[in-house]
Order: structure tokens, then C-alpha cells, then sequence
């Protein structure tokens, strides 16, 4: 179920909201409505209703739920941009892997802010997206970006990142059977390769995501669809 408000100002930053708990949802309208220059236009508990107020509404910025019940925030940002939808999107999140990370900015998602951090940093997203064009939380800008560079030649370095980080169809594949449950016989007699290979293809897959246990190929799967879509 999902609610709409007035669209506050003229120049006011239109925002939509989505997320499945009622008290953090509430928090951020709270937050959003009483910030000048910003207003809560509608709120959704899931991805497909958020989608559908992202479509409805057009608004500048949605503030999204990374974990919502029905898909990810990383499947809702590659659904609005298979949509060519202009809304940039931020993802809430209580995870800070590199991985994670870079997947979601490959999906197109344009801030990604932890739930551990002051309830501000969503206000500190927002104006980002909507001026500079990106937003990494600060506890783990670090991880990814040299300091050094240039706010504008960022971009260029999430790029360069998204294209080491690529995985092969094959690598993909192998990673998807493992979230699954597969063992390596399993997937080797489904693809059709030997289980040497299927070790191969799998650290190849972990070391460019920069994850090692079972627990992050299975986060890794969820954000990507894998888990939670047919």
C-alpha cells in the first residue's frame, strides 16, 4: 500500500519514498518534509509500487530500501533505466561491501547511503544527486575512490571499476548455481564443464567482486535478481 502528499513548492526537490518498515518510512518523510527546498510527493513498502509512483510522478530523487520485499533497490534502478526513466535513485542500506556497492552503481543507482549513519547523510544524498550526480556514504567512500580525484573524473573511475568488476557469462553463471545451493558436481553436470573449471570460474567470479564466503555470493545474488525474481 502505498501514499501520496502534496508536491510542496515549485522548485522544491520532488522525492519519492519506498521501504517495507512503517517506522523508517515515516522517519524520512519527517526528515524530507521539514528540509526547505524538499517534499515527499508519494511513499511505497515495495519495489513494484515504488516503480509505478517513480513512472506516475517523475520525481527527481527516490530514496529507496536496498532489501524491499518483492526486489532489490539494484533490480528497481535497472528497471527504471531499462524505462529510461530520468529519476535518480539512492539506496538505503545496512551493508557497506565493495561489492554491493559497485553493483549498484552499475545498475545505475546514483547515492548509496548506510542505515547506521546520521539520518542527515539522506538529506546530504539527496542535493548530491541532484548537482553533483553522485553520492557514496562517507564510511566507505574511501574503500573505492582515491580522495584525490576530482569530483568530476569520478564518474570515469566507477566506469573503469564497473569494467574490471565485469563478470563472463560463464563466471555469472557459475556464481548463480553456487547462491542456489548447487555443489560443484551439480554444476558442472548442468553446464556441462568440468568441476576443475567450475572451481576456476567461481574464484575468478569472487576475486573480481572482492567477496570469499557463500554468505556474500548469496547478498551478491540477491542484489542482482537471481533470488527473489522468476
Amino acid at each position: 500500500m502505498f501514499e501520496t502528499a502534496s508536491e510542496g513548492g515549485a522548485d522544491a526537490i520532488r522525492i519519492v519514498l519506498a521501504d517495507d518498515h512503517p517506522a523508517i518510512l515515516a522517519g524520512l518523510r519527517a526528515l524530507i518534509d521539514g528540509t526547505d527546498g524538499m517534499t515527499v510527493v508519494a511513499a511505497a513498502n515495495t519495489g513494484g509500487q515504488a516503480l509505478r509512483l517513480i513512472e506516475e510522478f517523475a520525481p527527481g530523487v527516490a530514496v529507496v530500501d536496498i532489501a524491499l520485499p518483492d526486489m532489490t533497490g539494484v533490480v528497481l534502478a535497472r528497471k527504471a533505466a531499462a524505462l529510461a526513466l530520468p529519476t535518480r535513485l539512492i539506496v538505503l542500506t545496512a551493508h557497506n561491501d565493495r561489492t554491493l556497492v559497485q553493483t549498484a552503481f552499475e545498475a545505475g543507482v546514483r547515492g548509496y547511503v548506510l542505515k547506521g549513519s546520521p539520518i542527515d547523510h539522506v538529506l546530504h544524498a539527496v542535493r548530491a544527486v541532484m548537482t553533483e550526480g553522485f553520492y557514496l556514504d562517507p564510511t566507505i567512500a574511501g574503500q573505492l575512490f582515491d580522495p584525490r580525484v576530482a569530483p568530476g573524473r569520478r564518474r570515469a573511475s566507477m566506469d573503469q571499476g564497473a569494467m574490471q568488476l565485469a563478470l563472463t557469462q560463464r563466471e555469472s553463471e557459475v556464481i548463480r548455481l553456487v547462491a542456489l545451493g548447487h555443489t560443484n558436481k551439480e554444476i558442472s553436470g548442468q553446464i556441462n564443464v568440468t568441476t576443475k573449471s567450475i572451481e576456476t570460474y567461481k574464484m575468478r567470479a569472487c576475486d573480481k567482486l572482492g567477496i570469499r564466503t557463500r554468505a556474500q555470493i548469496v547478498r551478491y545474488a540477491r542484489l542482482q535478481g537471481w533470488l527473489c525474481e522468476p
